[in-house]
C-alpha cells in the first residue's frame, strides 16, 4: 500500500469510514447518506458537499471506483485498496473498543 495513501486516510475520518463501509455494496451518494443516517439513528449526517467532495477524492486516490450510472446518479464501489484501508480501520476501532472495556486500571 502506498504510504502517502495510508498517511492521508489513517486514522480515518468518520465521514470516510462510513462512505467506505457503505460502498461494500455499490451505491450512489444520496443512498450512502441515507444509510449513514439510518445506521447512526440520525446522529451522523453527511452534507452533500462533504459527500461528493469525499467521493471525488476517494475515487482519485483509488479507494473507490465508478461502477455505473443509473438515473443520472453515479454509483460507486469500493476497490481492493479501499477494502484494505477499511479493514485496517476496522481493526483499529476493534482494538480501541477492546482496550476501553477491558482496562481495570480506569475502573471499568
Amino acid at each position: 500500500m502506498d504510504t502517502k495513501i495510508k498517511r492521508i486516510y489513517m486514522p480515518m475520518s468518520e465521514t470516510a469510514f462510513y462512505i467506505l463501509f457503505c460502498l461494500q455494496t455499490p451505491q450512489h451518494g444520496y443512498a450512502i447518506g441515507q444509510k449513514v443516517k439510518e445506521m447512526t439513528n440520525d446522529e451522523v449526517n453527511i452534507s452533500p458537499g462533504t459527500m461528493y467532495g469525499t467521493l471525488s477524492k476517494m475515487e482519485k486516490d483509488g479507494l473507490i471506483s465508478f461502477f455505473k450510472e443509473e438515473e443520472k446518479r453515479k454509483i460507486y464501489e469500493i476497490t481492493d485498496l479501499g477494502e484494505e484501508i477499511l479493514e485496517i480501520e476496522l481493526n483499529r476501532i476493534k482494538r480501541l473498543y477492546k482496550n476501553s472495556i477491558g482496562d481495570e486500571y480506569y475502573g471499568r
